[in-house]
């Protein structure tokens, strides 16, 4: 078997999760991989946490290699400050992946110039603000383009990993890992970071709010743009108005994302799709699938086979 040699770039400031998920999967996947740690002149780093952690060698020494990870900060500004290293680094590694906020020294490098990417979802504006040539999928928890890959926040290293894991030895070598690590096998890149209803921001407008908990409180009750607004008393201009203002989107598509979550969560607790279409108000299979699609990015029984609780790995 071919020796596939994977490289973690730490740094000062470097989250050790970024670190340690990668070094975990490709570790345990140990047949074919050789993984070490490079850093800035071969120094000992401080993680973000305060640990310190050693480097095998320096990126300068780093000759080649077949897998380049660059792992996040929990300051962005600290991942475009070692840019430079990550472009040397880059230019000699097959395929380049970052974990979480670490695609910002990638885009920082230049290497993700006119393609598509992802990071921490808290972070996701930024990165698109700071490099609009640059297409972010703002909640995804992987994304390839290329031989360049990008991930979310954290945890979603460990997919990410997953996911090269087996491009590299194949779905058989992947599961195993997962079995080791105790993980899920596997989110696809596509799956939304966050559940729909985590996506609606808070709010305390006294005409909103109250609308907000009946719509949660009875998701599959009539939640018309028309109805809502009568039961506040406004017209359903100005309630689409409030809800652009308080939610960030029209009153449906705030009606929408609760009803995906319910489905969601009865879905998970063992209902069946028509079931589950009935009781949080989309109606049909087919408008299920179709919401599941838009907010998850997978049909209701891809989601169940890959993320129901009670799945065993």
């Amino acid at each position: 078997m071919t020796v596939h040699s994977v490289v973690v770039f730490a740094f000062d400031g470097v989250r050790l999760l970024d670190v340690s998920a990668p070094l975990e999967v490709f570790s345990t996947a140990w047949a074919g991989y050789e993984v070490r740690v490079c850093s800035p002149g071969g120094r000992d780093v401080r993680t973000s946490c305060g640990l310190r952690i050693g480097a095998d060698l320096s990126a300068d020494a780093v000759t080649a290699a077949d897998t380049l990870i660059v792992p996040g900060a929990v300051d962005v500004g600290r991942c475009a400050a070692v840019a430079p290293g990550v472009a040397a680094l880059a230019a000699r590694s097959g395929r380049v992946a970052s974990v979480c906020t670490g695609a910002f020294a990638l885009a920082a490098a230049g290497l993700l110039a006119g393609r598509r990417a992802t990071t921490h979802w808290e972070h996701a504006a930024e990165l698109a603000r700071r490099y609009p040539d640059v297409a972010v999928t703002p909640d995804a928890i992987h994304v390839r383009d290329g031989e360049v890959w990008s991930s979310a926040g954290v945890t979603a290293g460990i997919d990410l990993c997953l996911a090269l894991v087996e491009e590299d030895r194949g779905p058989g070598a992947a599961r195993a890992v997962a079995r080791d690590l105790v993980v899920f096998l596997q989110r696809p890149g596509g799956q939304s970071q966050f559940s729909a209803a985590s996506r609606v921001p808070p709010t305390g407008h006294p005409v909103v709010r109250p609308l907000l908990d009946a719509v949660v409180a009875d998701p599959a009750a009539d939640h018309s743009a028309q109805a809502l607004a009568r039961r506040a008393g406004v017209s359903a201009r100005h309630l689409t108005r409030l809800f652009r203002e308080q939610v960030g989107v029209t009153p449906a598509a705030c009606v929408e994302r609760v009803r995906v979550e319910a489905a969601r969560m009865l879905l998970e607790g063992g209902a069946g799709v028509t079931r589950a279409a009935a009781r949080s108000g989309l109606g049909s299979d087919e408008s299920l699938r179709r919401a599941f699609a838009r907010h998850f990015g997978v049909t209701p029984s891809a989601y169940l086979a890959r993320f129901r609780t009670s799945v065993s790995v």
